[in-house]
């Protein structure tokens, strides 16, 4: 009977190691999400920076993108191990669905800043930043319910020095969020949940 339990772990572990990492990634549980409203979406390991956050690097801030694609074309892009980027959350547009891609304590590789990415985290959201109606009430409410809930977890103030857009970061060339995205009722959001 010992033998055979053995054996039936050994066959369960070789085929699950001849899945591809991000199928298997894929298949994880909820509850391998750090927030409790997200579902896991694994982004390539190629495409983060395995790390022990909070201890290795501290939490300072969270950054704001506008990703310039669909919800499931920013998954996609994660996913790819050619693409060399990811965030940490995105956010789709029409029903505020909370996609989580790299667990907290890695880096994402989000602000195309180092230092930067080692202390932030990052949220992407569906979208273009030329096209304010991809900024619906629930995306707002559903990603400012996600960001108060990272400042309580690591003690950050809810305000506009430590909730940054991705232009904000020095050396980004980026736009995002852009012009439309109304920084007012986002960090009152934050503020209330």
């Amino acid at each position: 009977m010992q033998r055979r339990r053995i054996l039936q772990g050994a066959a369960v572990a070789a085929a699950a190691a001849v899945l591809p990492a991000s199928v298997r990634a894929v298949a994880s549980p909820a509850a391998d999400t750090d927030y409790a409203e997200a579902q896991w979406f694994a982004a390539s390991p190629s495409n983060y920076t395995v790390s022990s956050r909070p201890s290795a690097y501290p939490v300072e801030r969270v950054i704001i993108h506008v990703a310039q694609q669909t919800f499931t074309e920013t998954i996609g892009i994660f996913q790819n191990p050619a693409k060399q980027v990811s965030a940490h959350y995105v956010v789709r547009s029409g029903d505020g669905l909370v996609g989580q891609c790299v667990r907290e304590r890695n880096i994402a590789w989000h602000a195309g800043n180092w230092d930067y990415n080692t202390r932030s985290i990052g949220i992407e959201h569906e979208g273009w930043v030329d096209q304010p109606s991809y900024f619906t009430h629930t995306m707002y409410e559903r990603s400012a319910r996600l960001t108060a809930d990272i400042c309580e977890r690591y003690g950050l103030p809810k305000d506009r020095a430590h909730i940054i857009g991705h232009h904000e970061v020095p050396g980004s060339d980026h736009t995002d969020p852009g012009a439309n995205w109304d920084w007012v009722r986002y960090i009152r959001l934050v503020n209330l949940l």
